[in-house]
């Protein structure tokens, strides 16, 4: 099948990527394969194995993708206005935690074939530069951390894997929202629990330390 007029070599990576999403946020990784997305492009499926060894390798770089987007999210967001009164602004070195824990909830809830898609493939996870645009959610995290500690709330000692719990709390507690049961709960409901959920990881953190 002859390749649609755009989509040449030098952009056919991007188009089988950007297809890539189209279909895991509808389906998840479940619905990602390469002879639809080289259908969506308008490419045969001999096309995408001069960019993507396999199905996996495309599912690894789609992943990667979702994982930027949404650490750009978790980096931009804001609390709602219902916050509770007390809680640190998002400035603050438990704020910004706090901010970030709440991204990553916030992203699950509105985009969860994507959320499933982000951590399917181990390939997608990396050690970015925190600081970089390309960040990942676990570098957002561990930065955020790491913050707390040049705050003087979190004692150096208490810092080596600390990361673990707090996204052991914020990943669980996305999947209850979205496949267990907490899935159908009004939306105030549940953004009332996540709230709860990320303030109760945070204080136990400090506490702990």
């Amino acid at each position: 099948m002859p390749q649609r007029q755009g989509y040449h070599h030098g952009n056919l990576r991007e188009a089988l990527i950007a297809a890539g999403l189209e279909l895991t946020r509808v389906g998840g990784a479940a619905a990602l394969t390469l002879r639809d997305a080289t259908r969506k492009v308008g490419v045969s499926p001999n096309a995408a194995y001069r960019h993507f060894a396999d199905r996996d390798s495309l599912q690894a770089a789609v992943a990667e993708r979702i994982q930027h987007d949404m650490a750009a999210q978790m980096r931009g967001f804001q609390p709602p206005a219902s916050v509770q009164e007390g809680v640190p602004a998002t400035g603050s070195a438990r704020g910004r935690l706090r901010a970030v824990g709440l991204g990553y909830i916030g992203f699950a809830l509105a985009e969860p074939g994507w959320f499933d898609t982000a951590f399917s493939h181990a390939g997608a996870l990396s050690d970015a530069d925190p600081d970089a645009p390309s960040a990942r959610p676990l570098q957002m995290l561990t930065a955020a951390l790491d913050a707390l500690v040049d705050s003087g709330e979190l004692p150096t000692g208490s810092r080596p894997g600390a990361e673990w719990p707090c996204w052991s709390a914020v990943h669980g507690f996305a999947l209850l929202a979205l496949g267990g049961p907490l899935q159908g709960h009004p939306e105030a409901d549940v953004w009332a629990a996540a709230e709860r959920t990320v303030d109760a990881a945070i204080a136990g953190l400090l506490a702990g330390s």
